[in-house]
């Protein structure tokens, strides 16, 4: 299922950027015409589209190399749902915090893709996160200063980047996995801990 939904989303975010702007304005997350019209769907179609080939490219291959293999963990019904499930809720804060604000809007798979990212560091605490493809870090320590810069710059940065989102995704992935296994927990911890040691 995570390969399909891979292509579903290349596809529909290349025919809303290059073939049809009207049917991006549509399912793009814009709080302030959804609480109006309660086009309320719009908290889960924005997930799948983007705004430039860079963001598609970036967004995707993080995807690839997260989501394939977090399926094989938890198997596809329950990634399907998790995956849905946290693209919602990471644009749920988003969506309440700008419902008066009719010049904001926002798209990307971002809060899913945190919420992957984050859900399989935890199944894996051992991995590492090649940071820009270049830098490698420990996943334990990515996922910290992660959680850190993004609660920052959500109040800190105005750059247009839902950082809420990423903040929220991070959250649903730490949390699935906890509910999924708790043992997880232990794992996790032990590692933070030789991380940082």
């Amino acid at each position: 299922m995570s390969v399909l939904i891979l292509f579903f989303t290349i596809g529909l975010s290349l025919y809303t950027l290059y073939k049809n702007q009207n049917l991006l304005e549509k399912l793009l997350l814009y709080p302030n015409l959804m609480f109006k019209d309660k086009s309320f769907y719009r908290v889960l179609t924005s997930g799948f589209l983007h705004a430039d080939l860079n963001h598609l490219i970036f967004n995707m291959l993080s995807f690839y190399f997260f989501a394939i293999p977090l399926e094989g963990i938890i198997g596809s019904l329950a990634f399907v749902l998790f995956y849905l499930g946290t693209i919602i809720i990471s644009s749920l804060d988003s969506a309440w915090k700008h419902k008066n604000n009719p010049l904001y809007k926002s798209l990307g798979a971002s809060g899913g893709i945190a919420g992957v990212i984050f859900c399989y560091i935890v199944f894996n605490p051992a991995t590492t996160i090649l940071f820009f493809f270049v830098i490698p870090i420990p996943g334990p320590i990515f996922a910290v200063a992660y959680l850190l810069y993004s609660s920052y710059a959500s109040k800190n940065i105005s750059d247009n980047i839902n950082h809420d989102a990423h903040l929220w995704g991070a959250i649903c992935g730490i949390a699935f996995a906890v509910a999924y296994d708790p043992s997880v927990i232990t794992q996790l911890y032990e590692r933070i801990m030789e991380s940082f040691s």
